[in-house]
């Protein structure tokens, strides 16, 4: 059975873009969220077993997401998306189990999402 992954990002292509590698290699895009709020509750909801999150977003950071999710569900597998590369040491004391600068090669999302789902 394919992993579910959840996708977080305010930008509708770049959603579009990690969907379509994430599918091409296997994994089942179980829900998209637009905002940090969007994706706690969608989490709850969807239980996937891995999130990718980016750090920029409309309502609260990221960061907070990783946080709140990780209030949910303290094993969260949660991978980090910027192009905020300054942001990785606290993305990671949060609780993200890796982190992917922007822009990336479909390969590196790939090879995080392996290894952290392993």
């Amino acid at each position: 059975m394919a992993k579910k992954i959840l996708i977080v990002d305010d930008a509708g292509m770049m959603r579009m873009m990690i969907k379509e590698i994430l599918t091409k290699n296997g994994y089942e895009v179980a829900g998209e969220a637009r905002s940090v709020r969007e994706a706690v509750e969608k989490y709850a909801v969807l239980k996937p077993d891995l999130v990718t999150m980016d750090v920029a977003m409309p309502d609260l950071n990221g960061i907070d997401g990783v946080k709140a999710i990780r209030r949910i569900d303290p094993n969260a597998n949660i991978i980090m998306c910027s192009a905020k590369s300054n942001t990785v040491m606290e993305a990671i004391r949060a609780g993200a189990k890796g982190f992917v600068v922007k822009p990336f090669k479909a390969a590196q999302i790939v090879k995080t999402v392996t290894n952290v789902l392993e």
